[in-house]
């Protein structure tokens, strides 16, 4: 353990946060009773808790802080650009340079036509942005009847009320009014979950045609836009069949619908390439981005913007913004963050050394009892909990109740790394090193023989 520089005891600042602190996604009683835990400084890869514990951040916070904790250097540039111009909007026929330069670097780094950008504070406003910009392109267009959005289920695209509809998770749709109208959702391409007796590559081709069967049923004249995510993060990094995306393209090209790649978690080096659309062949009208972006030092998001949809929107005033859309500070923060992995060559990292080895690592993870599946592509992967590998069975306790004691088991042996009902996820800062990733598959080891015990000696190791 190493020196902490703590101001208060655990357990007074435990008390403080469950007396006023409403965590997202928690239940806040439960956690009260537990208390949170409590982190106070990072650097690389590596957490450090009011305990003193290093703990080693499989899921780089929320998927984002892609080149890792503790870089100086996108805090000077905070430091500076707040002392020259901290704040100033892009309404009213003004903009600023960090805005300026930022957006010339995303179009510089985006698939081609994609050249513009409308940003947002994160990857749910930008997904409400994309509801009203699909929506109003083809009213200007002369089709207000194309209103309809597909999406699938299991998909997260943020927890706005626009996006959490967007998303097709039912936990979430069982609060507060979701979905909206003319929001529709398809099936998804998980074929460990859903596959049956399926071969992957005909699952994967039947999962997408799905999307024509909901054209043709809604009707071509009404239907906008599809937006998916190219690799299903929050779902439980679910990596589509190889069949899936050109089925999934061919069908979007045919009935001219706007194609949305949510690449919120995929984009800025998480696959290899600055764009997961990219590796996968998808020509997107739109892409949705945050996270990575900034790498999590600041909080910015956007639409990259096909010059075809930009030029539409650009014949009248589109009546749509937010208060920190281009924020002068966080867009020179994330222009510093770009430089970095560009400059760096934190993707080339990726591609040639952190991706191959974890993948070499990750797989093998199949020969533990517990694991059925092992998925990967560059630094995001999964494994499937399951009491059965060859029937590919649920557990009979309800969904999710051993992926949690897993992450418990995890949060002990200072890891973090996440639980999607029963699988386990991973999302590494891009810059991990062989080391930390020896480190990493030790602690996940541990973790999962340490589930397995328990499960044993609670007879839980039963198919539903």
């Amino acid at each position: 353990m190493s020196v902490i520089s703590n101001h208060m005891p655990t357990e007074e600042l435990q008390a403080l946060d469950a007396a006023h602190h409403m965590h997202p996604f928690t239940c806040n009683g439960e956690l009260a009773q537990k208390g949170a835990r409590i982190i106070t400084r990072a650097s690389g890869v590596t957490l450090t808790d009011s305990e003193g514990h290093e703990i080693l951040d499989a899921m780089a916070g929320l998927w984002c802080v892609n080149i890792g904790y503790g870089r100086d250097e996108l805090a000077d540039v905070a430091a500076r650009q707040m002392r020259e111009l901290p704040y100033y909007n892009t309404f009213f026929q003004t903009t600023h340079r960090p805005v300026i330069e930022l957006s010339h670097k995303i179009a510089e780094l985006a698939p081609d036509e994609l050249n513009n950008v409308f940003f947002a504070g994160s990857g749910s406003e930008a997904n409400d942005t994309n509801i009203r910009m699909v929506r109003h392109y083809w009213a200007l267009k002369g089709k207000p009847s194309k209103s309809v959005i597909i999406s699938r289920k299991n998909a997260y695209h943020g927890s706005t009320v626009g996006a959490g509809s967007l998303g097709g998770m039912s936990a979430m749709h069982e609060q507060g009014g979701m979905p909206i109208a003319d929001v529709h959702h398809i099936n998804q391409p998980n074929w460990w979950a859903e596959g049956g007796d399926s071969n992957p590559e005909d699952f994967g081709l039947a999962r997408a045609q799905e999307l024509e069967q909901a054209i043709l049923e809604l009707g071509e004249d009404r239907v906008a836009a599809f937006i998916a995510e190219p690799v299903q993060g929050a779902g439980g990094v679910i990596i589509p069949p190889k069949s899936y995306w050109p089925e999934i393209q061919r069908i979007c090209d045919k009935y001219e619908i706007l194609l949305i790649a949510d690449e919120v978690i995929c984009g800025f080096g998480r696959t290899g390439d600055w764009f997961a659309s990219e590796a996968l062949n998808i020509r997107p009208d739109i892409i949705t981005i945050a996270k990575g972006l900034s790498s999590g030092y600041s909080p910015i998001g956007g639409s990259i913007v096909s010059d075809e949809v930009a030029s539409v929107i650009a014949t009248g005033e589109f009546n749509h913004g937010y208060t920190y859309s281009g924020h002068p500070v966080a867009a020179a923060v994330a222009l510093e963050n770009l430089r970095i992995l560009e400059e760096e060559d934190i993707l080339g990292h990726v591609k040639n050394v952190a991706a191959p080895y974890l993948k070499e690592r990750w797989e093998a993870l199949t020969d533990h009892p517990l694991v059925g599946e092992a998925k990967i592509t560059g630094l995001m992967g999964s494994i499937a909990l399951t009491p059965n590998k060859e029937t590919r069975a649920a557990f009979a306790a309800e969904t999710g109740t051993v992926g949690y004691i897993c992450r418990e088991r995890c949060f002990a042996n200072d890891l973090v790394m996440r639980h999607v009902g029963d699988r386990m996820i991973i999302s590494p800062p891009l810059i991990i090193k062989p080391n930390e990733i020896d480190l990493l598959m030790e602690r996940a080891t541990r973790s999962l023989d340490e589930c397995l015990e328990h499960l044993q000696r609670n007879d839980m190791l039963r198919s539903a």
